[in-house]
């Protein structure tokens, strides 16, 4: 099996796309490692009408936990998915394929989460449903620093003050609010897919 190891994110930005635009490739998800704070495990970008715009998950605990992945809790006092889901709305409701994919994508900030976790692996699920990239999926169960089979480990790449990393291999695309902040990279594969619909799959694949 060939396989690469990654941390489960939750609406996991282009370049982590690229990872597997090969259909052959297994996700080898790691919900035993630890959280890491100032990470992508709670948090994606978008590019609104000033520039970036981070969409954090509130934690039950904060950023400081001292828990596996999976069993990081959502603070859910909080009305994040609807803001969330108003924010992705307020931003993308005039762009290409908002409305083609709407519902389905709605469907996540109704539908109640406790664990992080959860709500990000319904993320990627949903994006592979949508973008029509298909990978297996499967999980460890337990913690290894080093996975000495795998193509690649991903676990430590994605942070959000290196969100730019690893762009310029990608061509760049439509974004609704070029004209006013400049084309903005590396952003959640949602901004590609409200901008490029079908087309999305492959402009990762450059």
């Amino acid at each position: 099996m060939s396989f690469i190891v990654s941390p489960v994110l939750p609406f996991p930005n282009i370049s982590w796309w690229a990872n597997f635009i090969n259909p052959s490739l297994t996700i080898l998800f790691d919900q035993q490692e630890h959280f890491e704070k100032m990470s992508f495990r709670n948090r994606y970008m978008i590019a609104g009408a000033n520039g970036i715009v981070t969409l954090s998950i509130p934690l039950a605990e904060g950023r400081e936990q001292r828990k596996p992945m999976k069993d990081v809790l959502i603070c859910n006092k909080t009305r994040w998915q609807i803001q969330h889901w108003r924010t992705l709305r307020s931003v993308y409701n005039r762009s290409p394929y908002f409305e083609h994919y709407q519902k389905e994508i709605e469907q996540l900030f109704v539908q109640p989460f406790e664990k992080l976790l959860d709500f990000n692996l319904a993320s990627i699920l949903l994006m592979q449903k949508l973008s029509n990239i298909k990978n297996d999926i499967t999980f460890n169960d337990a913690y290894q620093s080093v996975y000495l089979g795998a193509m690649a480990d991903i676990r430590h790449q994605f942070r959000s003050s290196r969100y730019e990393e690893q762009t310029g291999m990608f061509p760049q695309y439509y974004q609704i609010f070029a004209d006013r902040v400049g084309f903005k990279p590396n952003l959640s594969i949602l901004d590609l897919l409200f901008s490029e619909g079908p087309q999305a799959k492959y402009l990762l694949n450059p």
